[in-house]
């Protein structure tokens, strides 16, 4: 079992967006920038509260320290050496709750002692680490942020200075403010990513819903380029429905742009179809007229030729030029009429033929009229059985071949060859003459086209009979191609297996 191709993002992102997706990731962006604006400044301000709110509880918890200090800068009631005693630090943690850290320190001696209440209630002293950035706070900052690291986290902490250089610095966990504000970020992702997605889905819903018009019209656009208006009869009755073609909207606009577009091209389509139908008409009425006054030139033609009279040499010779010429003429127009009734969908028959049998016949056919060609024929080992015109498809291939033997000189090696590929069987015509010119293979099909003198004119030719190629093999609902190079031209006809003819 094979795996669905999967495209990189890089080359997602190479490939250009839809409006659908430019419209949506845009509000999405949108929303996501609101989102996270909202959500820095909710977080920003809860956290400033909060450390405002902690700080006044700070304050509070910094004047039960300084109880039996006296005022800030005052002598002290108590020694020095009674300052850092332990009791004197149980009896200031006893007015601490769980979780405050004093720490006080004596600057004319350098000593020093700091610890943390714990939840039982008891003074748990700091290592000398840990309370090296507590004895850094001066009593002249405000409340300062303290990262201790490890299981402590950060404080908030403040200091106090006394007489005789005792500092006293009390701090607050600063753990229950993180956690609030962690929790309040999570919860603000959270709501953002799901608003997100829910906005993603009902946006991709209201821009489709919103956008179906234009999808209407994008599929009108689509129906006319699909219409086969390069040949036939021209109906464009294809438009934008009225309810898309309102102009005080902008899909609107754009859907009467079109209407007015398509009755401007069906206008001139209109126009084009009666010119062409006009010449079609006067080249087949003129081909039919000319075909009786070309029969009787012939025929008293030879009959002069044949009539037994004592006529001069250059009088034998200007009659034979007169049937010749008239002879090709009727061949001319012969083949016009043909493309004027290919042109209007006529002179085309259905039956059942092989295909095999019909390039044998083609292929025995040229072989007398070009003796000094190396004609060769691949057929498959079964009969290809189609639906078709059997008399118009031998004209085909006879055209294909009479052209190879025309254009090419003396000892070139012709191969006729029949295949089937996929749903179509496939005739090539392959030569291994000078080739076509580059510039005339783009309008070879085309009525009157004629190679330059790298391909041998050793008869003439009207250039119609690759444009009577081109027409019965559209009429038979396949393609006709060519590829040259100088010392091989292949030309290939494609004809559905199941033919419906034009």
């Amino acid at each position: 079992m094979s795996l669905p191709h999967l495209r990189s993002p890089r080359s997602l992102l190479r490939s250009p967006w839809s409006l659908q997706r430019r419209l949506v990731l845009a509000v999405l962006a949108l929303l996501a920038t609101v989102a996270i604006v909202i959500g820095a400044v909710s977080v920003v301000g809860l956290q400033s509260i909060l450390t405002g709110t902690l700080d006044q509880q700070l304050t509070q918890a910094n004047a039960r320290s300084q109880n039996g200090f006296g005022p800030p800068g005052a002598a002290p009631g108590d020694t020095t050496s009674e300052v850092i005693s332990q009791d004197r630090i149980v009896q200031i943690f006893n007015r601490q709750a769980p979780g405050t850290i004093i720490a006080v320190t004596v600057t004319a001696t350098g000593t020093s002692s700091a610890a943390r209440k714990n939840q039982a209630g008891t003074a748990q002293p700091l290592t000398t680490a840990q309370s090296k950035p507590f004895l850094a706070v001066t009593s002249t900052a405000p409340p300062t942020t303290v990262d201790l690291g490890g299981s402590l986290g950060s404080y908030r902490a403040i200091a106090v200075e006394y007489a005789g250089g005792v500092r006293v610095i009390t701090a607050l966990p600063l753990a229950d403010v993180q956690a609030t504000v962690l929790r309040l970020a999570l919860v603000i992702l959270i709501v953002t990513v799901l608003g997100l997605l829910l906005a993603a889905f009902l946006g991709t819903w209201i821009v489709r819903v919103a956008l179906r018009p234009l999808q209407r019209v994008v599929a009108t656009a689509t129906n006319v380029s699909e219409l086969p208006l390069d040949r036939g009869e021209v109906a464009l009755g294809v438009r934008v429905p009225d309810e898309d073609a309102d102009p005080r909207t902008e899909v609107g606009q754009v859907g009467a742009a079109i209407n007015r577009m398509l009755g401007h091209v069906a206008s001139a389509l209109s126009s084009r179809q009666a010119s062409e139908a006009k010449v079609r008409q006067f080249v087949a009425d003129a081909s039919h007229e000319l075909r009786t006054p070309l029969a009787s030139i012939r025929g008293y033609a030879e009959l002069t030729r044949r009539g037994g009279y004592e006529l001069p040499d250059d009088v034998v010779h200007s009659i034979g030029r007169v049937e010749s010429e008239a002879t090709r003429m009727t061949s001319l127009v012969e083949d016009l009429l043909l493309l004027a009734r290919l042109d209007e969908g006529r002179d085309l028959e259905s039956s059942s033929l092989d295909l095999s049998r019909l390039l044998i016949d083609a292929v025995s056919d040229a072989h007398a009229a070009g003796p000094d060609h190396v004609w060769s024929l691949d057929l498959p080992d079964e009969p290809v059985v189609i639906d078709g015109d059997e008399a118009r498809l031998h004209q085909v291939v006879a055209n294909l071949l009479a052209n190879a033997r025309v254009h090419t000189p003396a000892g070139t090696d012709v191969t006729v060859a029949l295949g089937i590929d996929g749903d179509s069987a496939v005739v090539t015509v392959t030569d291994d003459g000078p080739g076509v010119p580059e510039k005339v293979q783009p309008v070879l099909f085309e009525r009157f086209a004629r190679g330059d003198g790298s391909r041998s004119r050793a008869a003439g030719s009207t250039g119609l009979g690759l444009a009577i190629v081109s027409a019965v093999v559209d009429g038979h609902g396949g393609v006709v191609s060519v590829s040259s190079v100088p010392g091989r031209t292949q030309f290939r006809v494609e004809l559905p297996l199941s033919v419906r003819l034009a």
